[in-house]
């Protein structure tokens, strides 16, 4: 009978075409722990768990240490199909470490996907392998941030994500640069990554409301810990604020949905510990009413084919936030998703359809 029997990690540092950069951080490179699940039979699962210190505060050296211990040890001897059990033996091995749980997560729902010849999508119920993404502007002038938005609706992107929260005083100027650069089609949503005080949030967006700039959403405005703050800002602007840095797993979107904190809430694997919570976080929020986007963390073409293999069988409200492996100046991985104006193009092979790294592509 086969077995799990081996769990290994491999360090990635993936170049960036262009800086990325928010009210958090700037960075030129995606920096992430690549596991790779192992059978007795050969087959293998791959996941990942991207390092970004100023959301989640996992390490790679962290992330390692917690896969090659708890992680490892929950899941090797295993039936490989006992898919949800082994997952949520998963969740149970360690506290907190949302990061290294979903790499391991993802890389059993991969597995279980190659033994059976199917997709990932297939495995979690769908058969369509296009997904629509939005692409990100990063925060910047809005002279530069006009130029970004000019190019990538060229480049066929129809939603534009635009990086605020860096001086709420000038917010509304790089709102207007990137709205006068691109047709009144594309849709123009915001992340504040937050960067505002509720104060500065309620005046930010009354002012875009007033002068009509059609933003779609307004995503964290406020610090993660500040629900009463978000309730109160959801409560005094027409414009749909979301939830992300204060939505980890099933206890904080109870809390937004409790305190009415967001009408949305952005869902990213690395978050909350991979599909399996992920499938429960899309489903309570369906449920009560609360609109839902898939988002990614800077990952590779691992996490974001995980997370746009869940967005075909799990369909949300808007459209999902897909771009992280999007800015990569080449991909890491051999096979795995590509990019075709704003879709994400997911293989037709099975899993994620990876059959390896690139040369050249560990650290």
């Amino acid at each position: 009978m086969s077995r799990i029997e081996q769990v290994t990690t491999t360090r990635l540092t993936t170049p960036l075409h262009t800086p990325f950069v928010t009210a958090l951080r700037r960075t030129t490179t995606t920096d992430t722990v690549v596991v790779r699940v192992t059978d007795s039979d050969g087959a293998v699962g791959w996941g990942e768990a991207p390092q970004v210190w100023q959301v989640t505060g996992e390490s790679l050296a962290g992330a390692e240490a917690c896969v090659a211990g708890p992680l490892a040890q929950a899941v090797t001897g295993r039936h490989p199909d006992d898919l949800q059990e082994t997952c949520r033996a998963v969740q149970r091995a360690v506290a907190g470490n949302a990061g290294a749980k979903a790499a391991v997560d993802v890389a059993l729902h991969d597995l279980v996907a190659r033994r059976r010849g199917v997709s990932l999508p297939v495995l979690l119920g769908a058969t369509r392998l296009r997904v629509p993404t939005d692409v990100t502007l990063a925060a910047g002038e809005p002279a530069a941030l006009a130029e970004s938005a000019a190019a990538r609706a060229t480049d066929r992107f129809a939603v534009l994500k635009l990086k605020v929260g860096t001086d709420a005083a000038t917010d509304v100027e790089r709102v207007r640069a990137v709205r006068s650069a691109v047709d009144k089609d594309v849709r123009i949503r915001l992340d504040a990554n937050q960067g505002w005080t509720a104060r500065e949030a309620v005046r930010v967006i009354t002012a875009l409301e007033d002068a009509h700039l059609d933003v779609e959403l307004v995503e964290q405005p406020l610090p993660a810990a500040d629900l009463d703050g978000m309730a109160w800002v959801t409560a005094r602007v027409a414009t749909p604020v979301m939830a992300d840095e204060s939505v980890y797993g099933i206890r904080d979107l109870v809390e937004v949905l409790r305190r009415r904190s967001a009408d949305l809430v952005n869902v990213k694997l690395a978050k909350c510990g991979g599909l399996t919570t992920a499938r429960t976080l899309l489903e309570v929020a369906r449920a009560h009413g609360v609109g839902t986007v898939v988002g990614s963390m800077m990952e590779t073409h691992i996490g974001v084919g995980a997370a746009a293999s869940l967005v075909a069988a799990y369909p949300t409200s808007a459209v999902p936030d897909l771009d992280a492996a999007w800015w990569a100046a080449r991909s890491p991985v051999i096979g795995g998703l590509r990019y075709d104006g704003a879709e994400v193009v997911l293989p037709d092979a099975p899993g994620l359809g990876i059959d390896g790294l690139a040369d050249g592509a560990q650290a």
